[in-house]
């Protein structure tokens, strides 16, 4: 696997998502995670594992998709675990992720829930 750069804030994880998104990287994308993360993606669905995150990412990302910085709302840290979040600019819902610091220090996604609507949608 190529070396990525690391996330070392919490926040930096999004700024990684969109230029590897937008490089077309999936493999790029799925080192963003945790080995046995969970990402609620597709709608009504769970992606588990870094392999299965990468290879819907591989078909996602085959689509040739866009993707712009969304300006995060205030992180939330715990110890070695943080909430980081995106208000969409769409207005479609919400973004939210829980990451934890790794042991050299950096941070990855465990949970990732990419896309929800707000009650009444």
């Amino acid at each position: 696997m190529p070396e990525y750069e690391k996330a070392m804030r919490p926040e930096d994880i999004t700024r990684l998502f969109v230029e590897r998104s937008n490089a077309g990287d999936a493999a790029g994308v799925a080192a963003l995670y945790e080995e046995d993360a969970v990402m609620a993606y597709p709608p009504g669905e769970r992606t588990v594992g870094r392999d299965a995150i990468r290879a819907l990412w591989e078909k996602v990302l085959a689509n040739g998709p866009r993707f712009e910085p969304e300006q995060p709302l205030p992180t939330l840290i715990s110890g070695d675990i943080a909430l980081t979040s995106t208000p969409p600019k769409d207005g479609a819902g919400a973004r939210a992720q829980v990451v934890r610091r790794q042991p050299d220090g950096s941070w990855l996604r465990l949970l990732d829930q990419p896309e929800f609507a707000p009650p009444g949608r």
